[in-house]
């Protein structure tokens, strides 16, 4: 009777070329070399003597360096371990050792997985995408119903941030008539925050068989989502004259976080030339909600500058029409049927409980993917 052979292993070599093929593109995408220069010459001015001489400016380096050494840390990570699985499949082929099959096909979904997330950063080309976020909910068209939808996309985002290790502040929130929420100012702070929730722009709707109605008739609502990058230093980017404002102080109240108080400290600000008015409440004192009001108000007017410079660049190739505020870009509907979809990719789920738990990653990286294809 003759003896038997073992089975032959499995070919990986199609997937990790494959692997390998991905990596290669993100190392150039990402530009390798360029990072390892840049933070060779950062790593020097570190170690100057005088860095912390000028504070802002020592921040500043330390965290790029920092940023960088992520990156470049990622890259190599991935580098040292897809070589791993190259070398564990060599030694599988030579030695027709099937007992490694299970840990080398592990090893390749797990590449991939992280290529995956790693791709996502070539689609942020904006100038600002990395930065954190300073978002805003604001109640529409359908009453209560829409007031409550509001505080439900509120939650909603919250939940998203916190399942990214996103740090969230909550700065001002104006209560409903009768319960949810008219408004909402919230800031996310994470690196690329702003650039993924650019995609969420826009005005989203709910149907639902409404809990406000007696008759329980089934209620369309809407809220908009807006968002603008939070510029920490207002230095570089806006100057704000202290005779174009008007502050007004006011009670405190609404859904502002455990430190909002009853006191007269939420501050409300209005820029007299451009008609913005930031409010902020979530501080513990009047001079904070101060400070963070007029934070907020710098980066809107260097947001408004910037939408200045591309409306005077697009006026000179012709009218264009504007689909990201004002427009419905998604349906969330629970009734009588559930489906979230959005208008922009046609992407979907049933699952809209998961949705409106702050599982949306899915419609974000579609819609980065779109406006990629169309730039």
């Amino acid at each position: 009777m003759s003896e038997a052979h073992p089975a032959a292993p499995r070919d990986f070599r199609a997937e990790l070329r494959s692997v390998r093929a991905r990596l290669t593109g993100a190392e150039g995408y990402l530009g390798l070399e360029r990072l390892r220069d840049s933070k060779g010459e950062l790593e020097k001015e570190v170690s100057r003597p005088d860095l912390w001489d000028d504070a802002g400016h020592a921040r500043e380096v330390t965290s790029e360096l920092s940023r960088l050494g992520d990156d470049i840390g990622l890259l190599d990570d991935l580098e040292r371990r897809l070589s791993d699985a190259e070398t564990l499949h060599e030694l599988m082929i030579e030695e027709v050792d099937n007992s490694v099959e299970g840990e080398l096909a592990q090893s390749v979904d797990d590449l991939a997985d992280r290529l995956d997330q790693l791709e996502l950063r070539s689609l942020f080309v904006g100038e600002h995408d990395e930065r954190a976020a300073i978002a805003e909910l604001h109640a529409g068209a359908g009453g209560t119903d829409a007031q409550d939808w509001c505080e439900m996309l509120l939650r909603m985002y919250l939940r998203w941030a916190e399942r990214r290790g996103f740090e969230t502040e909550v700065d001002e929130a104006t209560e409903g008539g009768e319960a949810g929420l008219l408004s909402a100012t919230f800031i996310v702070k994470g690196r690329f925050a702003y650039g993924l929730l650019s995609a969420e722009r826009g005005v989203h709707r709910l149907v639902r068989m409404s809990p406000f109605d007696a008759q329980h008739r089934r209620q369309t609502s809407f809220a908009s989502f807006d968002v603008i990058p939070f510029l920490e230093e207002l230095v570089d980017a806006v100057t704000i004259d202290d005779k174009d404002l008007r502050v007004d102080t006011y009670r405190s109240s609404g859904a502002g976080g455990q430190h909002v108080n009853k006191t007269d400290s939420a501050v409300r600000i209005t820029h007299l030339p451009t008609g913005i008015v930031v409010s902020c409440q979530n501080e513990r004192s009047q001079h904070q909600n101060r400070a963070r009001a007029m934070q907020i108000l710098g980066a809107k007017l260097a947001e408004r500058e910037r939408a200045e410079r591309r409306a005077e660049l697009e006026s000179m190739s012709g009218p264009r029409v504007d689909v990201a505020w004002g427009n419905q870009i998604r349906s969330y509907v629970v009734a009588p049927f559930q489906l979230v979809k959005d208008l922009r990719t046609n992407f979907e789920t049933g699952n809209i409980e998961a949705v409106l738990d702050g599982d949306i990653d899915d419609f974000i990286e579609a819609e980065l993917r779109r406006r990629r294809t169309e730039s």
